[in-house]
């Protein structure tokens, strides 16, 4: 199995190349606001003329970018000659080599994307909330930054490099070494090895610092770190996990063994929410457009990422612990985006951050060839007796021990967690392995392969263009 990974670190760019970081970003979110004003007018032609085509699919929108910036709609100029005679001169975007085209091609890439979860979500195709149709992006609606692709020429060096200049550096196309603040040693030599290669960079700039995400394809983890492998009619070894807020976490087996509990997580956004709402309180009383204001956000989104910080590092800690020590995994399905309709719990429970918890164990429990199940979500895991099974419909969120009719009791949180893990040596199958597959976090799919023919898997890497779309729509367009 071949899996993906990333590695996130904080940039120290010089002041030249903070501009031209700021010049790159400025490009993705113009490119990205074109491909859609382009798609917008050929839907508003589309109406008059049923034959105009419309570009939607992101090889589409690349070529229509590349055509567009050479016109005379992306720039023109006046100029006379010495007889005083005035003349237009085309010249295109004029400042379309200041940047690296990469950034152009991925900001179209992404309209594209954008316009297809939209089309799917509308004919039903896509699971979950309704996705609207693409909006415009704003100069300060949200985070700058900008994706680049990984290109190898033939018998080349890749275009993105780590430790090139010096060890701590990442060099990028179009903008050079640039310095960076963490230790790459573990990427680089992965890299050295022959174990991994970088696909993309995104750049980012946030609470105050540029930040580089370098998604890679590395090779399986050693098989020193892979879970034996069980017999296909064991059915025992589940260790059940209740996920609360009380305590973050309690696990336990279905003999009724409890092998884990963490009642002191870090709570980082309600340790820090008093400090959040004096420098938001500072924001808004500073004038729009001032540097005051842009300072003071600056303090604001620090704090914020100070909070996702220890948040992250929390959950990585525990669930390195889990994968580490059981090789099977019951889970229960929890309906988070239902539970923050309670106005009560919401910010607890956005602070506990289930949903991000569970991704991490599916991805690293199949890291390590682990099993990792979900329990049926009407299953009353809470509710049920773990010793005689009977169920208690009357026990509500306060009632923090479970008391049996027939007088058996026990912590509530345990009792759920010995459920959840008999249920699945009761409903364990096979093919539960492949459950929860390693995701690409970039495409959004399952793992591929390395070496594959690029666009020849079920679900295509962003950068990548698909065999259907050198020929056809990939994805249908309104009103056909």
């Amino acid at each position: 199995m071949v899996r993906h990974t990333t590695f996130r670190y904080c940039l120290d760019p010089t002041v030249e190349q903070q501009t031209v970081l700021a010049r790159h970003a400025g490009a993705a979110r113009f490119a990205f606001n074109q491909s859609l004003r382009a798609v917008k007018t050929a839907l508003t032609h589309r109406r008059a003329d049923p034959d105009v085509v419309v570009p939607w699919s992101g090889f589409d929108l690349i070529n229509a970018f590349n055509t567009w910036k050479k016109t005379a709609d992306a720039g023109r100029v006046f100029v006379v000659d010495a007889d005083g005679v005035a003349e237009i001169r085309v010249t295109g975007l004029a400042w379309r080599t200041e940047v690296c085209q990469q950034v152009f091609e991925e900001a179209a890439v992404d309209c594209g994307r954008a316009l297809a979860a939209w089309s799917a979500s509308r004919t039903g195709a896509r699971k979950g909330r309704k996705v609207g149709f693409p909006r415009f992006k704003k100069k300060n609606g949200g985070p700058p930054s900008f994706r680049l692709r990984n290109k190898q020429p033939a018998g080349g060096r890749p275009a993105i490099r780590v430790g090139d200049a010096r060890p701590r550096s990442v060099t990028l196309p179009g903008i050079g070494a640039v310095r960076v603040h963490d230790d790459t040693r573990q990427l680089r030599r992965l890299i050295g090895g022959g174990r991994a290669r970088i696909l993309f960079a995104t750049v980012s700039f946030r609470g105050g610092r540029w930040w580089v995400s370098l998604n890679v394809e590395a090779t399986d983890l050693h098989p020193a770190h892979h879970h034996p492998t069980r017999d296909e009619q064991d059915r025992g070894g589940w260790v059940g996990i209740d996920r609360g807020l009380t305590a973050f976490l309690v696990a336990a087996t279905a003999d009724g063994r409890e092998v884990a509990r963490i009642d002191d997580s870090p709570k980082a956004l309600a340790a820090g929410i008093r400090r959040q709402r004096r420098l938001a309180k500072s924001v808004s009383r500073k004038e729009k457009g001032s540097h005051n204001r842009k300072a003071a956000a600056a303090r604001l989104g620090r704090h914020h990422r100070k909070v996702r910080d220890i948040r992250r590092h929390f959950l990585h800690e525990v669930s390195n612990a889990l994968v580490k020590a059981h090789d099977r995994i019951a889970l229960e399905d929890l309906h988070v985006a239902g539970m923050l309709a309670n106005h009560r719990l919401a910010r607890a429970i956005s602070d506990a951050a289930w949903a991000e918890f569970a991704r991490m164990l599916r991805y690293k429990q199949a890291w390590r060839q682990g099993d990792i199940t979900v329990v049926d979500r009407w299953f009353p895991s809470s509710k049920t007796c773990s010793t005689c099974g009977t169920v208690n419909a009357a026990l509500t969120l306060s009632d923090r021990v479970f008391v049996c009719a027939n007088g058996h009791s026990l912590d509530r949180d345990q009792n759920a967690a010995i459920n959840l893990a008999a249920w699945a040596e009761n409903h364990h199958h096979d093919h539960d392995r492949g459950d929860w597959p390693a995701r690409d976090p970039q495409a959004g799919g399952p793992v591929i392969n390395a070496r594959r023919q690029d666009g020849s898997g079920p679900h295509p890497r962003v950068g990548e263009t698909s065999l259907n779309d050198a020929g056809t729509d990939a994805h249908p367009t309104p009103g056909t």
